[in-house]
């Protein structure tokens, strides 16, 4: 019975391992939201940073994991919409299960809990953008309208979020 208490209070707190952020994240420009991240995330997808991710973007296969009101103000050029609460299986439609799938939402919580899911269904290589789409703007990279145009628009969750984005080019929307 000890043991069987011992099995739950470990389950309850969370895989073991995957709660220490890893040593060689990608680097984030404000030191506060890495503190964040590394609070909020459990770290249980492999992470790529937003350089990395600028550096591939044209060989990867690209996940928004927000709401579709948050894509339709902006999103990563060539992002498809697969959705949080209810995922957008057209999306997934004739995407291998090894290619390379990088998700993202606006810090990188929800994009992770989508990771998971989608390495449950048997995707093979599914990254988290660390810090995601606000990292992304933070660092300068371009974010597109439902029209692929460019714009500085972005939809930050809430206020309380919208801190994050530092980006002063950037009009918060919420």
């Amino acid at each position: 019975m000890r043991y069987l208490s011992i099995v739950i209070g470990v389950m309850m707190l969370g895989r073991p391992g995957c709660t220490q952020p890893p040593e060689n994240r990608p680097p984030i420009e404000n030191p506060d939201f890495d503190e964040q991240l590394s609070s909020l995330l459990s770290f249980s997808v492999p992470i790529i940073g937003v350089q990395q991710l600028r550096d591939i973007q044209e060989e990867v296969y690209i996940f928004d994991a927000r709401e579709r009101e948050e894509f339709e103000v902006s999103h990563i050029e060539g992002a498809r919409y697969l959705g949080y609460g209810e995922l957008n299986e057209e999306a997934l439609q004739g995407v291998p299960k090894s290619d390379t799938l990088i998700v993202y939402c606006s810090v990188g919580y929800r994009s992770e809990k989508i990771s998971e899911r989608l390495r449950e269904r048997g995707f093979e290589n599914v990254y988290n953008l660390y810090g995601s789409i606000f990292e992304w703007v933070n660092q300068g990279y371009p974010v597109v309208n439902p029209e692929g145009k460019s714009t500085k628009q972005l939809h930050t969750y809430n206020k309380k979020w919208s801190k994050w984005v530092e980006e002063n080019q950037i009009e918060k929307v919420w």
